[in-house]
Formats: structure tokens, C-alpha cells, sequence
């Protein structure tokens, strides 16, 4: 089946954080129920196409990752000290690994992890490529997986958010009191930018990657507890539990099985 389209009809949850105390309001959650209760699940290294018909064995990958803020860079930078030539392929042939050798700067000014092209097909530095001896995918994934810890300890936000899009909105009230809206919703096509509709191919619109047995939400707890909080958490599971219930009468994904 192809891509679906953009826009389609969702249905989303609004709930106050949780975790906040006291009478004022300060952070509201606005979740896409359609998008984490589907049956999404990243598909890389079976049958994902990657975002370049160039370079199909890189999924998502192609362009190297811009770190969030100084503290992501400094994160990740604690765990690239620690990769070995047998978990990294481009590992530079020196004792210490230095900030020039991984990371370069975009045409704004941004950091992000270098993109480097092998045999014709560009990718993140830390992207080992099929035939490695230490396995294809990321670097720092297979590092956090050898140490027993969730990749999104070792791996750049943007990585292991995608494809999780959160999102912050001021929203002033009709009585002049505002509040913080943070939305998790999907990260469609849209999420890269204007350069997201030349993408040749993109999972989350794509039935090719809607085949989970368990929801997103259930796949994708770690992520969503780092995202929101343990507390908004376990409230976003019990809309989605029940919006499960009632798939006949609400918004589906149509990427989704029928």
C-alpha cells in the first residue's frame, strides 16, 4: 500500500501534568492517542527503504544527528570515549578520539554528528555499515546494548526520540493566565523540515512499518517516561488503554492493519 497522507483524522488527549502540585496550572500534555496506540515499530534492517533511494541501508541516518543542546553533546561525547574498533567501523586510528574527529557544524552554525560517505552511500560517522564484522546500525546502540543499558542513554535525543515528536506551545488562556502545552505526537515527514516532503521514503505514513504486535506506547515506554515523566506516563497509558477499547468509534492510523 502507499504512503498514506498527511492529514487524516486523529484523536488526542489533553491532561494536566501529573506531577505538578498546587491549584495553578502550569504544563498540559496534548497527545496523539491515534499515533501511540498504532502498530508502528521502526523496521530498520527489515525492509525499511531508508529516507535516500542512494542509501537504502542507512534507514534514517543519512545526515548525521544535531545534538539538542551542549549537554546532549556532552552526554553522548562520555560514550564515543568508549567505543572500541570492534563496535565502531569509522573509529579514527588513535588512542583518544577527539570532538573534530566526530562532529562538524551545519550551515546555520548548529553541531551535529558528521555524515561521511562510504562506497557511495552517505551516512552518521557512527552508522557501521552492512558486512562490519560487529554488525550494521548504530554505533552507540551497540555499545548501550553491550553495557545492558536502553540506547537512549548513549545515542543523540533526536535519534532515539525519532520517530516521537515533542513539542512545546505557550497557550494563553481567555482569563490571561498561560501555560505550557507539550505535545507527543508523530514525527511525520513535516518533522524534517521542508526538506521532508524530497524524502524518497519515510517510515511512519508506511504500512511496510506498521506491523507491531504491542502499541507504540507499550514499544515505546522508555522513551515516553524520558519524554514526559513517569507520572504523565502512566496517565497517557491509561487514555490509551482506553482508547484502545473503543477503536471502533475512534480515529485509527490508516498506515495501520485493518
Amino acid at each position: 500500500m502507499p504512503e498514506v497522507d498527511l492529514d487524516f483524522p486523529r484523536a488526542w488527549i489533553e491532561f494536566r501534568d501529573p506531577a505538578e502540585e498546587g491549584p495553578a496550572k502550569e504544563q498540559v500534555f496534548r497527545c496523539d492517542l491515534t499515533w501511540l496506540t498504532s502498530s508502528y515499530q521502526c523496521i530498520f534492517g527489515q525492509g525499511c527503504r531508508g529516507i535516500y533511494a542512494t542509501s537504502p541501508d542507512v534507514g534514517c541516518c543519512a545526515l548525521g544527528a544535531h545534538f539538542s543542546d551542549k549537554d546532549d553533546e556532552r552526554r553522548v561525547a562520555s560514550y564515543v570515549a568508549q567505543l572500541t574498533p570492534e563496535l565502531w567501523q569509522l573509529r579514527p586510528d588513535r588512542a583518544r578520539v577527539r570532538r573534530k574527529d566526530w562532529i562538524e557544524t551545519d550551515e546555520d552554525g548548529s553541531a551535529k554528528t558528521k555524515a561521511v560517505d562510504v562506497e557511495g552511500q552517505s551516512a552518521c560517522i557512527f552508522h557501521n555499515r552492512p558486512g562490519f564484522a560487529g554488525g550494521a546500525g548504530c554505533a552507540l546502540h551497540s555499545l548501550a546494548l553491550q553495557q545492558g543499558r536502553h540506547p537512549l542513554e548513549t545515542k543523540p535525543d533526536v535519534c532515539w526520540q525519532l520517530p516521537i515528536r515533542r513539542s512545546f506551545r505557550t497557550v494563553e488562556t481567555p482569563d490571561g493566565e498561560t501555560y505550557t502545552e507539550v505535545s507527543i505526537g508523530e514525527y511525520d515527514r513535516r518533522g524534517w523540515g521542508a526538506g521532508g516532503h524530497d524524502l524518497d521514503w519515510y517510515c511512519t505514513g508506511n504500512t511496510e512499518a506498521h506491523t507491531a504486535v504491542e502499541p507504540l506506547y507499550i514499544n515505546s515506554k522508555a522513551e515516553l517516561v524520558e519524554l514526559m515523566g513517569q507520572a504523565a506516563y502512566d496517565e497517557l497509558a491509561r487514555h490509551c488503554d482506553a482508547h484502545l477499547r473503543s477503536r471502533s468509534l475512534l480515529a485509527l492510523h490508516p498506515a495501520d492493519p485493518a
